[in-house]
């Protein structure tokens, strides 16, 4: 077949093209005469975010699970309580945070070392707010059963530490003894000079803590819970609270409770007053101390308050210091 003669055997008419759109259009027409199914959008689910995160610490594995959150107005006055509103709004907008609302998480930690599992606050109680009291739900999620926590570390009083302890007249950790700082405990036992808007805390202090002092160790700063954990004074924000070395095979991690309530003010800003800490000034120095410590020895932090999964890094900045959270160095 010469090449003229192929190239003809593949060619269309005007009258075949014109024969051929008329069908395209009519089996159109037919598809659109036949009833299909209705197909709705994909629901709206609302929003997802994540709740339980697990990494290897040397021998040790450690958990941070969400407990929760509470969202309301602010930063300020509860943050940089000592400074004009403009001010901390106009820190908080320069970093594309908002001015006028504000989220605090509540971010507990468990240090399973191999030998023992160790439960660092209980959070909320359940029915406190929607948004928290979740901790002994998502520990079954985590893997966990309540049953199986051998030791519960209180690192100070506060609802949202020790608010999740009992249920209902009962230990939620039953198997488990109980941590407590010697002078954090007593402060709140005894109720002397409760301030009267601490009134309410000393009140669940009572019904939530109180209650294990039988089944409880007192300790003092720089007294060993079990081999690995380590207690480190951390006042100020309360009278007796305690922050924790937890160390292994030379992996290193520092609990620092509630020494810095918010990632960006109370770091760039450690001078600014925090409306929840009792000794405001104390808090200041336990602070300015603390984030020296962790920024020079270049040790990685968990913080109770520090946005999900809590983990990062405390670096000095040209103000201040600045939270740099962690992101695959524990994964690997």
């Amino acid at each position: 077949m010469k090449r003229d003669d192929r190239m003809t055997d593949f060619r269309t008419t005007r009258r075949e093209a014109l024969k051929l759109a008329g069908g395209v259009a009519a089996l159109g027409a037919i598809a659109g005469a036949v009833p299909t199914a209705a197909r709705a959008a994909a629901p709206m689910l609302g929003v997802s975010r994540p709740s339980i995160y697990r990494f290897k610490l040397g021998a040790f594995e450690v958990t941070t699970i969400l407990d929760g959150f509470v969202q309301g107005n602010g930063p300020h006055p509860t943050f940089g309580a000592n400074q004009p509103a403009e001010t901390v709004q106009a820190l908080v907008a320069a970093h594309g945070l908002p001015t006028t609302r504000h989220e605090n998480p509540y971010v507990v930690t468990v240090v399973n070392t191999g030998k023992e599992l160790v439960l660092f606050d209980a959070g909320n109680p359940k029915g406190r707010m929607k948004t928290a009291g979740h901790l002994s739900d998502l520990l079954v999620t985590a893997g966990y059963s309540p049953a199986q926590v051998d030791i519960v570390v209180l690192t100070h009083g506060h609802p949202d530490h020790v608010g999740g302890l009992m249920a209902d007249g009962k230990a939620i950790y039953p198997n488990a003894r109980y941590v407590f700082g010697a002078q954090e405990f007593d402060y709140w036992n005894k109720g002397d000079n409760i301030a009267e808007n601490r009134k309410a805390t000393r009140e669940l202090f009572m019904q939530q803590a109180a209650p294990l002092a039988e089944k409880s160790t007192m300790i003092k700063a720089s007294d060993e819970v079990v081999s690995g954990i380590r207690s480190a004074a951390a006042y100020g924000h309360s009278p007796g609270m305690l922050a924790f070395h937890i160390e292994s095979e030379g992996r290193r991690l520092y609990n620092w409770a509630d020494t810095a309530n918010h990632y960006l003010i109370t770091l760039q800003h450690p001078e600014w007053h925090v409306a929840f800490d009792q000794d405001r000034d104390m808090a200041v120095e336990t602070r300015k101390k603390t984030f020296d410590m962790l920024a020079m020895e270049k040790i990685p932090v968990v913080g109770f308050h520090m946005p999900f999964p809590s983990v990062g890094w405390v670096e000095k900045a040209s103000t201040g210091y600045r939270w740099v959270p962690a992101s695959f160095q524990f994964n690997l």
